[in-house]
């Protein structure tokens, strides 16, 4: 490696943090087709991850959670919930990349010793319409970048243990959580709409039937057709009534059973 210094100076400074605890985000997102992952690549390394961090001292969890996602990818979540604890004593020596020990920088030794001690790490789990943010890498990384859910990259240590928690997660609470309003944009199709639930469910379901039950529910409003063919075979466009949706969100919306 050259000697050229590819981290800024103090960033190895862990005095600032709680040992032995640390944060893991998974950012969900949605682009009309597929589910996607929001990752970092550690700079000029293959070296791929969540967004994760430490927790200061003086810093409650959740916020220690929404400050170290801006500051990793620069995006700031309205929604951000604690989902899992992932305490394996084994959990760090599980995909585990000899590369970083080859990074010759005094702060990031100091760091990588930090971070190579055990350490419980507490998933938080976010939706967010790609459209509505643009992903920025930190200094620690030269790319901060959407990958598709189903074909990810290999993960630093337990990451991918970590997404696929997510997925459970979000799976076993599709009637509680904002899935259709945090993951579309404000105006949709009810074919994207039912590809969302297919994703997020891994299988088919009936065209008729979800559009039937959907409309049903009253939290969806229709707009004009949207125009890209014949008239006649435009789709028309959808988007949701906040405070209805909220309301069936807050009592379980009642599609999946």
């Amino acid at each position: 490696m050259n000697n050229k210094k590819h981290y800024p100076s103090g960033f190895g400074d862990t005095s600032v943090f709680l040992p032995g605890v640390s944060i893991d985000c998974v950012v969900i997102g949605f682009d009309l087709k597929q589910l996607q992952i929001l990752l970092l690549k550690l700079k000029e390394h293959d070296l791929w991850m969540l967004p994760g961090g430490f927790i200061r001292l003086d810093e409650d969890m959740d916020q220690a959670a929404t400050r170290i996602l801006e500051e990793r990818t620069g995006i700031k979540l309205p929604y951000l919930k604690q989902f899992h604890t992932f305490g394996d004593v084994n959990r760090r020596d599980k995909t585990k990349f000899p590369e970083v020990k080859q990074i010759q920088e005094d702060d990031f030794i100091r760091l990588i010793a930090f971070i190579e001690q055990r350490f419980i790490s507490s998933g938080y789990l976010s939706l967010v319409d790609i459209r509505s943010c643009a992903p920025t890498p930190d200094a620690l990384s030269d790319q901060c970048t959407w990958q598709a859910a189903k074909k990810l990259p290999q993960l630093l240590y337990d990451h991918k243990e970590i997404v696929e928690k997510a997925m459970e997660q979000l799976r076993s609470r599709i009637n509680y959580m904002p899935v259709g309003y945090s993951l579309l944009p404000e105006k949709f199709t009810m074919k994207e709409f039912q590809t969302l639930y297919e994703q997020i469910l891994s299988r088919s379901l009936d065209r008729g039937n979800f559009q039937k039950k959907m409309l049903k529910l009253g939290f969806l409003e229709r707009h004009e057709k949207q125009l890209t063919g014949g008239a006649h075979k435009a789709p028309y466009l959808y988007s949701f009534n906040e405070k209805r949706y909220n309301e069936l969100v807050k009592q379980g919306i009642g599609y999946i059973s």
